[in-house]
């Protein structure tokens, strides 16, 4: 993410040992070394990711925080200890403050209804950008619907950057949240985020981070952020699916009346009332994802060990090398050229459509996204209906935009 990190020097970044970790790298598709450009949608996993899925299964799992015996003890340990490395890893002040989701899409549904709907009225207004993911939008719509708050929209310019100025005047006293992404999934964009921060909260604003685009390229510390609520999603992070994090501040999070009622969210039950569970506890009804949470652990087990920095520079320097050889394309335009951005290369074709493109290219083992990236207003804003994309993790190489582009050169050919 350029804006976010110093150059550094990326050569002794061992981007080959890296490949080796991810088994699904390892193969042939359509006779060709896959080539995988479709990290912003959903990482591959590490074998230390898998082994640890895998262990919990084999020798360690039972439901946790019920039973007193050997096995619901040690897979108790290991998912509360999943808890502490995501508080190590966003920097939060507490465990109490780290709620574990199915992803980034419920941790903003668990807001709308827990932080915005109680204290909502008529009138009120949720803040986002035009940048944003469909995760962002419609809980948003849906609180619209129960509470009749609106839905107010910072807009953007052609390149997908967004008009700071705008943003800053669209923050009124009748804001509720301003709710936005760091880094667009379908552009790439990074926002200036610390920035954001300040002119909301210079007007008494609380402020929502989507951050599931931006841990996985940098370090995050929501401390000197002093973001109100960060949310991101494990199989973005090179971890499991169906597991995810909303970071609160505590005094937001104490406030919160419950999302979800079930198990292991109450300290006691009658029929008449219900006492429910301290943080973060209380927002986590039900059986979890006991081993994805640790799966999860061990992912940022891995790219903690890779280095945060490293990893970012690492891309940095890859994206510029990707967007100079993709400009070589004939026909091809890219769409969002903001000034910062990180691992993402949105693009159309003439003649070509981006399902085509896509086709395409699975046939030479180059595996890209194509449609609206859950972002159709944003592709709307900018005349689109769909686009091309590939977004590069830091297994990738040089090499494979090399096959990405060689690819591109054939679709260019193809449709003249």
């Amino acid at each position: 993410m350029n804006d976010l990190v110093a150059p550094a020097d990326t050569s002794s970044f061992d981007v080959e040992t890296i490949r080796r970790d991810f088994p699904c790298l390892q193969q042939d598709i359509h006779g060709h070394p896959l080539v995988f450009l479709d990290s912003a949608a959903s990482a591959q996993k590490p074998r230390q990711v898998i082994e640890a899925q895998a262990d919990v299964l084999r020798h360690s799992y039972a439901n946790i925080h019920r039973g007193v015996y050997t096995l619901s003890e040690r897979a108790t340990d290991l998912h509360d200890g999943a808890r502490t490395k995501v508080q190590r890893f966003l920097n939060a002040s507490s465990k109490r403050e780290i709620v574990f989701t199915r992803n980034v899409t419920e941790a903003i549904n668990l807001l709308a209804q827990s932080f915005v709907r109680p204290q909502a009225k008529e009138g009120d207004e949720i803040l986002i950008t035009g940048m944003e993911h469909h995760a962002n939008i419609v809980p948003w719509q849906l609180l619209a619907e129960q509470a009749g708050t609106k839905l107010v929209v910072a807009p953007i310019t052609d390149d997908g950057e967004l008009i700071v100025e705008e943003f800053d005047r669209l923050i009124t006293s009748k804001t509720k949240l301003v709710s936005v992404t760091w880094v667009a999934n379908a552009l790439g964009t990074v926002n200036p985020m610390e920035q954001m921060i300040d002119m909301a909260h210079a007007k008494g604003v609380p402020v929502f981070v989507d951050a599931a685009q931006a841990v996985q390229h940098r370090p995050v510390d929501v401390q000197a952020l002093d973001c109100d609520f960060l949310g991101f999603t494990g199989h973005k992070l090179y971890g499991p699916s169906g597991i995810g994090v909303l970071y609160g501040k505590a005094t937001h999070l104490e406030a919160m009346p419950p999302y979800q009622g079930g198990g292991d969210m109450i300290l006691s039950v009658a029929y008449d009332k219900t006492e429910f569970n301290d943080l973060p506890y209380k927002f986590e009804a039900g059986t979890p994802a006991i081993e994805a949470t640790v799966g999860l652990g061990a992912a940022i087990d891995y790219v903690e060990a890779v280095g945060l920095e490293a990893i970012a520079a690492y891309e940095d320097a890859l994206l510029a090398y990707a967007t100079r050889a993709l400009q070589q394309v004939p026909g091809l335009r890219l769409v969002g050229t903001a000034k910062h951005k990180a691992a993402v290369l949105s693009f159309v074709m003439e003649n070509a459509h981006p399902h085509d493109i896509g086709t395409l290219l699975d046939l030479d083992g180059v595996a890209i996204r194509t449609g609206h990236h859950c972002a159709q207003p944003v592709l709307d804003r900018l005349g689109h209906g769909a686009t091309a994309r590939a977004s590069i993790g830091m297994y990738n190489t040089e090499k494979d935009i090399d096959a990405l582009v060689k690819s591109l050169h054939r679709v260019a050919s193809m449709f003249g």
